[in-house]
């Protein structure tokens, strides 16, 4: 997965001066997707509309690119990632139009969710957004993914979420396991504990705890799932 920074003129060609130099190095074969920007919408870095003649930007450089065996990156797809909120407030659809697939991020800790509701929270976010580009798109058959999930497993408690290993296990069993049982694919956040990363302001200190690893490569719990 190539991400690409749209949020700025400067930073964008400079992203875009990188496709060119570096994609001709490597097999089409290694990258699944483009992700043209990550939470742009929910940040308010950009609009929709830039959001999409950005996606579209990248689409049309990415058709005159060839790999190190002579074949184009035109059959990449280029998407974007975002919020599962902003993707189903209505204005979203701009971006969604000229994405061909779109992550949505769910976080129930960051809602308050109690364990008994993480899960049952997280499902109706993602069938939200789910439901909402489907219907954009005028299709069932589209690539869709949860692009972020995940529960901290040390830290302070935001409103009524817990963070513990014990929690974080539940909720990869009953939420994450759960929707790959329903066939959608799952980027975790986060694969390491990330001890360098600073408390975050007047909240908790739970961004340093999301990884099913812990910072010295140490598994919390089991990542198997039974569907």
């Amino acid at each position: 997965m190539f991400g690409i920074w749209p949020t700025d003129s400067s930073h964008f060609e400079a992203e875009k001066e990188a496709l060119k130099t570096y994609l001709p190095t490597i097999s089409k074969d290694t990258v699944k997707v483009f992700t043209v920007g990550s939470e742009a919408l929910y940040r308010n870095d950009l609009s929709a509309s830039d959001l999409a003649s950005a996606i579209s930007d990248v689409k049309s450089l990415l058709a005159d690119i060839k790999d190190k065996n002579g074949d184009s990156y035109s059959s990449v797809p280029v998407g974007t990632v975002d919020s599962w909120n902003v993707l189903v407030d209505g204005g979203s659809k701009p971006a969604i139009e000229a994405a061909d697939f779109v992550f949505a991020n769910a976080f129930s800790y960051w809602q308050g969710q109690t364990m008994q509701n993480a899960s049952y929270s997280f499902f109706d976010d993602i069938m939200q957004a789910l439901q909402t580009i489907q219907g954009i798109k005028g299709s069932t058959d589209i690539d869709f993914w949860v692009g972020e999930t995940g529960w901290p497993s040390d830290g302070t408690n935001y409103e009524s979420s817990y963070p513990s290993v014990d929690n974080a296990k539940q909720f990869w069993k009953e939420a994450i396991c759960a929707i790959r049982a329903w066939g959608i694919n799952v980027c975790v956040f986060e694969a390491f504990d990330e001890a360098w990363k600073p408390n975050t302001s007047g909240t908790s200190d739970v961004e340093k705890h999301w990884g099913v690893y812990d910072a010295s490569n140490n598994l919390k719990y089991s990542l198997g799932c039974s569907f």
